[in-house]
């Protein structure tokens, strides 16, 4: 059989972006056997995909600076792997496939763009258009060492059971919205009071609101939203990953910002409408399997400005995503959730 190392190390989002693809990589080669390589975290991802064997790195730990990889790569070639599929090309996955690369094996690594992608997210003659879907990108890493794929970009929604300890909530007569509200640069946030708004709008006795993603920090704001509306549940801090999956599977419909919440979605073969505010579905970066309709934003010359939404979009003196208003959120949500 043969044996494919994949890597790609973080973020979530573009993690479980991955997934998605393996598992169709999967059902049409069934004589390839994959080892994943990734953070422990992210091992539940994967966890159903046939063939796949997930082999954690540990980045600040045995497998930190070069000596680190160096043993990652000592660890990985004990698989004895026909080749290497660099999804990342980051220091780290360069260093390690540099290893390999001495050492005989195939390797090829992802074309990520960054010409088209400096070009659209520039201030001044910005080329603005669809650039290649990152989960293509992947796809064509794995063409490139000589297999077809043809990815269908359809969700999939198959049954899961509910964790025990949520199924009571889960009852008839109601529709079922997740809200990914956090993500890891500011400038893809909704802010915060203006969610509180929209949750408000939407928390009525046809729509029980679960809401996912962040810290401590994050928890106590979710108590809040909790205690103030009554069909609120706050997830955060009390589910696995893998559960949260499970959770997500069995929603109606999730809304999140441009982040791993609208990629957990699609790997849980759940609709799921998302805000865009400085980041744009033109980089490559919607989930699999989402529709550009259900991307909820206000187009500008300005935008996008960046690729990851660490840097400001100013649109006219206002923040790109806070041209989105409350009740563009709520009348999507309504008009979506209500005709599934």
């Amino acid at each position: 059989m043969k044996r494919i190392l994949v890597t790609r190390f973080s973020a979530m989002g573009d993690v479980a972006m991955v997934a998605t693809v393996l598992r169709e990589f999967q059902e049409q080669h069934a004589d390839v056997e994959i080892i994943m390589v990734s953070r422990a975290f992210f091992a539940p991802f994967f966890e159903g995909i046939p063939r796949i064997l997930f082999h954690p790195i540990y980045p600040d730990k045995q497998h930190k600076g070069i000596i680190g990889l160096y043993q990652l790569f000592k660890e990985l070639r004990a698989y004895k792997p026909t080749a290497l599929a660099d999804l990342h090309d980051n220091i780290r996955s360069n260093i390690l496939s540099t290893f390999f690369r001495l050492s005989g094996y195939k390797v090829q690594t992802i074309d990520k763009g960054r010409k088209e992608k400096k070009a659209l997210t520039r201030s001044i003659n910005k080329v603005k258009k669809q650039l290649k879907l990152t989960t293509e990108r992947y796809g064509d890493v794995l063409r490139s060492l000589g297999y077809t794929l043809e990815l269908t970009h359809q969700l999939r929604k198959e049954p899961v059971a509910l964790p025990k300890n949520i199924q009571t909530l889960f009852v008839g007569g109601k529709r079922f919205l997740g809200i990914a509200p956090f993500a890891q640069h500011p400038y893809k946030v909704f802010a915060l009071e203006r969610m509180e708004e929209v949750i408000a709008g939407l928390s009525d006795d046809n729509v029980q609101i679960l809401v996912f993603g962040g810290g401590k920090k994050e928890k106590e704001i979710v108590d809040e939203w909790a205690k103030k509306y009554q069909h609120v549940f706050n997830t955060i801090g009390k589910f696995s990953l893998r559960e949260e999956l499970d959770i997500i599977s069995n929603l109606d419909l999730m809304l999140s910002m441009d982040s791993s919440g609208m990629h957990m979605a699609s790997l849980a073969g759940t609709r799921s409408l998302s805000i865009w505010g400085a980041t744009h579905p033109y980089a490559g970066f919607i989930g699999y399997g989402q529709s550009i309709d259900d991307c909820i934003q206000v187009e500008h010359p300005n935008r996008p400005s960046s690729v990851y939404g660490n840097i400001p979009c100013n649109c006219d003196g206002i923040e790109a995503i806070d041209l989105v208003t409350v009740e563009m959120i709520i009348v999507k949500v309504k008009k979506t959730i209500f005709t599934l």
